[in-house]
């Protein structure tokens, strides 16, 4: 979509005359060996320090230098980075887009247009049409050709998606210049619907609507958008709007339009397949709009899906306490945290949020679930239902909360309440099949509502056709209501779908020995015990595989019919 970054990868230390210059210094290959490694794994902070150790020892050395470049962007030490890509020559054996890129990005910086747009014109061939087109329209408007950036969006038509971006970023290229007219027509669209690339179009275009005096139009453009709190900055702009004191200040200059660029990309990008190529970018975009919020929100996501928590978390904390979206920045480096192995941080970060924050159910509602993940289930509980004190009116998007304090409540052994809090969840969300799951499990292994029970998990099966769980809880349904021969398809496919899991193994043990398959029942109890089931899984799984099925479960009978045994 962008550059061909396909070619912007952390060259392999088998290069072609590489290895040999690497063998004449051990610490030369143990630093670029550690870098590589480093890198690998995404640790692009430990990758800069080795790639930069190793370039002391070789500084000519182009592939190390196009690796440290590389790590220092991913780190968002853009300034490095660019100091790297000006001293990586053409004749380098390191591909120099990405170097190229990077000095394009420092002339914008430094307002340097006409160099930059020789810089886009001597590597158009390295560029996508989408790319090229887009940087050259904004870099043209820093030259204040205007003529020339109409002219160059309104030639991005040759696909749909081209037409789409190009229609777009000329209107904030309009906008940027006052031409809010114009601007507007472009952003209600025709007939197929208005141009919706991200959040910030909505908020670009109730900004125009504004400074247009369409003041109802604006409100009602907000008000389509299910805000529910979570968007305060939105929930501003909607005030801001109706007490007519809102100005238009989304894209305002050459240089924004172009961090909008890269921000766009980075955010179409997004997606296992490409997330390194959608940092890159946002990394840049960051770099040439430092203040841009959902910019910050994207790379900081972007790094913890890498699992570069530590980045990430200081990534989040460029988000200012007074703005709007603040507290997301801040649940997410709750979120982080406890994905980094450290819940205690994140209960205190939560409680802090608390103290400045005391009637937001959603802080309550990470709190629940941190406490959730550490199985504290009475202080998760706790935190949900303070939680549920600060709603009003529940709706359709409060379904998780009762969800997850019925099971809370299920886990704290009163079935009662939480059975209460599934039922409410699923009269918000009927057909949502997490609840249908949970509830329908449940009542199976409880031996209550058995046929309700398998239409629920059904109705799941049906919604999420390829979620293991799912279809183990309609095995164990149909197991539970004794139809064996129809509980072994289901297992089997469950056993399919999560092969390492030890309930769903023991499980289709169970049903493969009440249909004869007793064998077969053995090994897959065996593979159950291999999985690590908890201890009294365990015991029960061993007992069957000493005195088989039927015998256990007659054991168990002759215990709950005892008086006082629980």
């Amino acid at each position: 979509m962008g550059i061909q970054l396909k070619n912007v990868i952390y060259a392999t230390t088998f290069a072609i005359g590489l290895w040999g210059s690497l063998a004449q210094s051990d610490s030369l290959a143990g630093s670029y060996l550690a870098g590589s490694n480093a890198a690998m794994r995404g640790d692009y902070k430990a990758a800069s320090e080795y790639f930069a150790d190793a370039l002391l020892r070789d500084p000519s050395n182009g592939f190390i230098k196009h690796n440290a470049m590389l790590s220092s962007l991913s780190m968002g030490d853009v300034a490095t980075a660019i100091s790297y890509a000006k001293n990586i020559t053409l004749e380098s054996q390191a591909d120099s887009h990405l170097a190229d890129l990077l000095i394009f990005i420092d002339h914008i910086e430094l307002g340097n247009f006409d160099a930059a747009l020789n810089i886009l014109n001597d590597n158009q061939s390295n560029y996508t049409e989408l790319f090229f087109g887009l940087l050259t329209g904004w870099t043209e408007l820093g030259r204040g050709k205007m003529s020339v950036v109409i002219k160059t969006f309104d030639e991005m038509k040759t696909t749909p998606t081209l037409k789409l971006f190009g229609q777009y970023h000329k209107a904030l290229a309009l906008a940027t210049v006052g031409d809010f007219e114009a601007a507007d027509k472009i952003l209600i669209g025709d007939e197929s619907g208005t141009l919706r690339l991200t959040r910030g179009s909505l908020v670009a275009h109730a900004q125009i609507m504004a400074e247009l005096g369409r003041k109802d139009d604006a409100l009602k453009l907000i008000n389509r958008t299910i805000l529910n709190g979570r968007d305060p900055e939105l929930e501003q702009l909607r005030k801001n709007i109706i007490n007519e004191t809102s100005n238009y200040d989304y894209i305002t200059n050459a240089q924004q339009g172009i961090a909008e660029v890269l921000f766009t990309l980075a955010f179409a990008l997004n997606g296992p397949e490409n997330e390194q190529t959608s940092l890159l970018y946002g990394r840049l975009s960051q770099e040439l709009r430092p203040d841009n919020v959902e910019t910050i929100l994207l790379t900081s996501e972007l790094l913890r899906d890498q699992k570069q928590y530590d980045l990430a978390i200081k990534n989040y904390t460029k988000i200012p306490q007074s703005h709007g979206l603040f507290l997301n920045a801040a649940l997410g480096r709750a979120d982080t945290l406890v994905e980094a192995g450290r819940p205690d941080a994140a209960v205190e970060l939560l409680r802090d949020l608390i103290r400045s924050h005391v009637d937001n159910p959603r802080i309550y509602m990470s709190l629940g679930d941190v406490f959730r993940g550490k199985k504290k289930y009475s202080a998760a509980r706790n935190a949900y239902d303070k939680a549920l004190t600060l709603i009003d009116e529940p709706d359709l998007s409060h379904w998780f909360l009762f969800y997850v304090i019925g099971i809370c409540n299920e886990r704290l052994d009163n079935w009662p309440r939480a059975e209460m809090n599934f039922r409410i969840a699923l009269k918000l969300a009927p057909d949502q099949p997490l609840i249908l799951n949970y509830l329908g499990y449940t009542m199976v292994e409880k031996n209550q509502n058995l046929e309700e029970a398998q239409m629920m998990i059904e109705k799941a099966v049906a919604a999420r056709p390829d979620s293991g769980f799912i279809i183990d809880s309609l095995g164990w349904s149909l197991f539970t209501l004794g139809k064996f021969e129809g509980a072994v398809g289901p297992m089997e496919r469950a056993v399919k779908l999560l092969p390492d899991d030890s309930i769903v193994n023991d499980h289709l043990g169970d049903v493969y020995w009440k249909v004869g398959r007793k064998r077969e029942a053995n090994f897959q109890w065996r593979r159950a015990i291999s999985f690590g089931p908890a201890d009294k899984e365990l015991i029960r799984i061993r007992r069957k595989l000493e005195i088989g099925l039927d015998a256990v479960q007659a054991e168990e009978a002759i215990v709950d019919v005892q008086p006082g045994v629980q």
